[in-house]
């Protein structure tokens, strides 16, 4: 039989052609097929096709490259691999077609499975938190796309188990029960939305569920509108501000954005020292939690402040004509997105403490902490321990720290990474109105400068906030499972040694 080819085939028709070479390699574990798929891909976009159709093109790909993951699902070795160039290759793709400038004029169906896709590869890889948000984007533009919304109440199942707190256990199951349940209902309905065949699996994760939680008593006790927002007004205000953006370090707010979820409450699991080792690792985590949440405030007052600070007042300046932006509200911001970019090379500290790397002081980055060297494999004591969350705070530090991932698969990485360093080496200037669109031979272009609006540099340190409250997440979630495993082979007297907490109002 001879080669398919597009030769002769409208764009259509050749998109039609690559859909059914790569769905059909799908179905069948066909390796040849999604080669020829991709191959086919690679001759239109070569050819040169329209925006909607390249991003619809690279949604066909990424399709091909989860047919050759699927290889992987029969090897738990291969599974578990920290590296893996297939989601590598889905992620890059996924996001390619996600940041095509086209993509919010595509089909509703092909940008919900573009998004449920990249956030069902997260959820693999161990990025749950951020899976949970994009899920949910897909929901945002159809309410009825089910494979979304099943997917988000699979990702939940799993994120149940990653915790230690009952409480939340429970009331992430009531949330993965009522999507999964949904979802079974939907499908009736709009069964050109999915893989209707998924429909016993779903129902039968949502029989699992049920039979492990009494979820009508979880629906009777739990009231998520019964908790206290703040004393004042603007305490109020901020935590209604940061539940609305899931900034609190609480798995709750990842599916409520209620009082219940205003309280960073996630800390350490518990987890056994030798009798003559202090716990050190308590005040590390205690300045993760103290540094990100001062953070989320400076944010927060840095973008709610209307009036001139005493402290701006007699602070000569001199007006550039480009619309800068100054005071101590701009500053807030750019200490918060300082303080929350440090935060992930203290992670990498605590690692290398909690695990005894070795690595000096001065070397530990969260660049550094995964391997022994650049291109070395991953550390035994990672790909072996089979830790979820601590491989889904791998992957979120290649957006951020991989050369190579950062350049070809997440815009706003690569602006963030940018950022950091002019912040803390060279200059930014923040414009009120944009940055200007000068050349080197116009007056007020300012060549230095790393300009940035205000609204961006807002922007962008709320979106990096996001980012390290899920880094946070992963790391002590991962911290809670290698402590079960450590525990299986234990031997030995043990004793407890419970912590008071800090009170409120010592903190001073």
């Amino acid at each position: 039989m001879s080669e398919p080819t597009i030769d002769g085939l409208d764009d259509d028709e050749a998109l039609q052609l690559i859909a059914e070479q790569i769905n059909a390699a799908g179905d069948h574990g066909d390796m040849a097929l999604a080669s020829t798929g991709l191959a086919l891909a690679d001759a239109l976009e070569a050819r040169g096709v329209p925006g909607e159709d390249l991003a619809v093109l690279d949604y066909f790909r990424a399709n091909a490259w989860d047919a050759r993951y699927r290889q992987r699902l029969g090897d738990r070795a291969r599974v578990w691999d920290w590296d893996q160039p297939e989601v590598r290759e889905q992620i890059f793709l996924l996001r390619k077609a996600l940041n095509n400038p086209t993509f919010d004029t595509l089909h509703p169906m092909y940008r919900c499975q573009i998004l449920t896709n990249l956030a069902n590869r997260f959820d693999k890889i161990g990025r749950f938190v951020e899976a949970q948000a994009i899920w949910t984007r897909a929901l945002g533009i159809d309410p009825n796309f089910w494979m979304a919304r099943a997917n988000r109440g699979n990702g939940l199942m799993y994120y149940v188990g990653a915790l230690y707190d009952p409480g939340h256990q429970s009331v992430l199951a009531l949330h993965a029960h009522h999507d999964l349940t949904d979802a079974v209902e939907q499908i009736s309905r709009f069964p050109e939305l999915g893989d209707v065949r998924l429909a016993p699996q779903f129902a039968s994760h949502a029989g699992q569920i049920a039979s492990h939680f009494d979820l009508e008593a979880v629906r009777t006790h739990h009231d998520p509108e019964g908790w206290s927002l703040g004393e004042t007004p603007e305490e109020q205000s901020y935590r209604r501000w940061s539940l609305q953006r899931v900034l609190f370090l609480n798995p709750l707010n990842d599916v409520e954005r209620k009082p219940v979820a205003a309280q960073d409450i996630l800390g350490l699991p518990s987890f056994t020292l030798d009798l003559d080792s202090p716990p050190i690792v308590i005040g590390m985590a205690n300045e993760l939690k103290q540094g990100f949440a001062s953070a989320r405030w400076l944010l927060y007052e840095g973008t709610h402040s209307d009036a001139v600070h005493f402290s701006d007042r007699d602070v000569l300046l001199f007006n550039t004509l480009d619309y800068p932006a100054h005071g101590l509200s701009v500053e807030k911001v750019k200490l918060a997105f300082r303080m929350a970019y440090s935060t992930l090379d203290k992670i990498a500290y605590f690692l290398n403490f909690y695990f005894e790397l070795g690595i000096p002081e001065k070397k530990v980055s969260f660049r550094t902490i995964w391997r022994e060297k650049e291109n070395a494999p991953v550390r035994d004591v990672f790909v072996q321990s089979e830790n979820w969350p601590w491989r889904g705070l791998f992957w979120l530090g290649k957006d951020l720290f991989d050369e190579d991932m950062r350049e070809t698969t997440e815009p706003d990485a690569r602006a963030l990474a940018e950022l950091r360093n002019h912040l803390e080496h060279k200059y930014v200037k923040v414009h009120d109105m944009g940055p200007p669109r000068g050349s080197p031979g116009d007056p007020f272009f300012d060549s230095l400068a790393h300009a940035i609006s205000r609204t961006d540099l807002e922007q962008r340190t709320l979106k990096l906030l996001q980012l390290v409250r899920a880094a946070l997440i992963y790391l002590l979630l991962g911290m809670h499972r290698n402590e079960r495993a450590r525990a299986k082979g234990r031997t030995g007297r043990l004793g407890a040694m419970p912590l008071d907490a800090w009170r409120d109002e010592w903190k001073r």
